[in-house]
């Protein structure tokens, strides 16, 4: 390992006597990482430099020449002509660096009233606060496509399952709204994350304000704040919005993974109840007729990703005292992977989940095994006025028998059905049918096409998804 020492740093090296070790200056870095926020910390400098100017501190001369400045650098960004420096640390100070170069002493001035600790703050909650934008319209484009896909499912009968046994005949279109209801509630998770997250640490300086007479509504306001923080230990030391949102995001990702699972066991062999887009599946090497469902195993895999950047945020913060401590350099990599990462899975399940096709003769074939009418038949009898709890065990009987024979209940004559019980009558085959099933649950979130079609349609009226 070299022990070799850096010149002193432009930036903050007066105090010291020797310049940074060679190694600990890479260690140290983070401008390989936090250069992405280039946009955001440009924006900020943007609007800070403007209200130094309206509280008298820059000359309007000097105003020109810094926002001059930072949009040329913006654009040298963009057209990939900035050389980033490991020894500048991190993107505040590669951009201030190369403002000076440009534009000479008033590049200096820019810094008046502000530390890296609120600027750094300020950065990732702009930054964020446009991901979750991104974020938010790619779940309502795959809640858009679910809801299309339920629509057209809303007939289509298969079976509803506890313990991943056979329980009581559903629609797909039922099924699918369910997904659109984890996801409806993911947005809003992430809407709530937004309006806490949508304050402005700028003006917290280091961490107890700044004796300059700045104007901190004026910044928060110009950078679509709803308010400045109201503490400016708070402000600069805390990452719980970063927190908030790795949980949200996590949350949404189980929901994705639970999704997977079953998109994995419908398209299997054993289930055969869908077929996945050639498009977002792999074949094998060896085997010529497999169809591996890749994407959805994928998705599902990644879930412990995000959920592990969740368990590195909060075990970053949980010991660290007030203010700034160096260890929160460590928030971007868990937080920009878990942005990027629930990102890219939004869209393979945006792009594939419409284009999903049932199988519906083996869906309803399936349904019509494991006896999913036996509740039916327990509530036909409850009807009669029997109680349910002996209704319970006239179908268990019932059930008994037909596992011995081979019979399902609707497939059982009606002399069969009233060994168990004789208020059973001719009109029991009403509700014994996987239709009269699901169409006999037409109440609100029940399975019935009708409820379903009536749910799509409220949905796509309101738009709130």
């Amino acid at each position: 390992m070299s022990t070799k020492s850096a010149s002193r740093h432009p930036q903050w090296g007066g105090r010291f006597s020797e310049g940074v070790d060679a190694f600990v200056a890479r260690f140290t870095a983070s401008i390989n990482v936090d250069q992405r926020l280039y946009r955001h910390d440009i924006k900020g400098s943007m609007v800070h430099a403007r209200m130094l100017h309206k509280s008298g501190i820059l000359s309007l001369d000097e105003l020109n020449a810094i926002l001059s400045g930072l949009e040329g650098i913006q654009a040298d960004i963009e057209q990939g002509k900035m050389d980033w420096s490991i020894a500048l640390e991190d993107i505040h100070m590669n951009i201030e660096a190369r403002l000076t170069e440009r534009i000479g002493g008033a590049g200096k001035k820019l810094h008046t009233g502000r530390s890296r600790n609120d600027q750094v703050a300020t950065d990732i909650r702009l930054w964020l606060r446009d991901e979750i934008d991104e974020i938010t319209a790619e779940i309502k484009r795959l809640n858009h496509g679910l809801l299309r896909l339920a629509e057209k499912e809303a007939d289509t009968i298969m079976p509803g399952f506890t313990h991943l046994q056979t329980a009581q005949p559903v629609t797909f279109g039922h099924h699918l709204m369910a997904w659109f209801e984890m996801l409806c509630r993911d947005a809003q998770r992430l809407s709530d994350c937004r309006k806490r997250m949508n304050v402005c640490p700028l003006g917290a300086a280091a961490l107890a304000g700044t004796t300059y007479p700045i104007d901190r509504e004026y910044t928060a306001t110009q950078l679509g704040f709803d308010r400045p923080a109201s503490n400016s230990l708070d402000a600069v030391s805390d990452r719980d919005f970063a927190i908030e949102f790795c949980s949200a995001a996590a949350l949404l990702m189980t929901h994705l993974s639970r999704m997977c699972e079953e998109l994995v066991l419908w398209a299997s062999a054993q289930f055969n109840f869908i077929e996945l887009p050639d498009r977002f599946c792999t074949g094998s090497s060896i085997m010529p007729q497999k169809k591996n469902p890749d994407v959805p195993e994928l998705v599902r895999g990644k879930t412990g990703r995000v959920n592990g950047h969740l368990i590195a945020l909060l075990t970053l913060m949980k010991s660290q005292p007030l203010a700034y401590n160096k260890d929160n350099q460590e928030d971007k990599e868990p937080l920009f992977d878990t942005v990027d990462t629930l990102k890219d899975c939004l869209r393979a399940f945006a792009d594939m989940v419409p284009n999903i096709k049932s199988k519906p003769e083996t869906m309803g074939e399936a349904a019509r095994r494991g006896f999913s009418t036996a509740t039916d038949l327990a509530d036909y009898l409850v009807r009669t006025g029997m109680p349910f709890r002996n209704a319970h065990e006239v179908v268990g009987k019932a059930v008994a028998f037909g596992l011995k024979t081979g019979k399902d209940l609707s497939d059982m004559t009606l002399e069969e059905l009233q060994q168990f019980s004789d208020t059973i009558k001719a009109d029991v085959f009403d509700v014994l049918t996987l239709e009269g099933s699901v169409s006999a649950r037409n109440h609100l979130g029940g399975t019935a096409p009708e409820q379903v079609r009536l749910a799509v349609k409220t949905a796509l009226a309101s738009g709130n998804y």
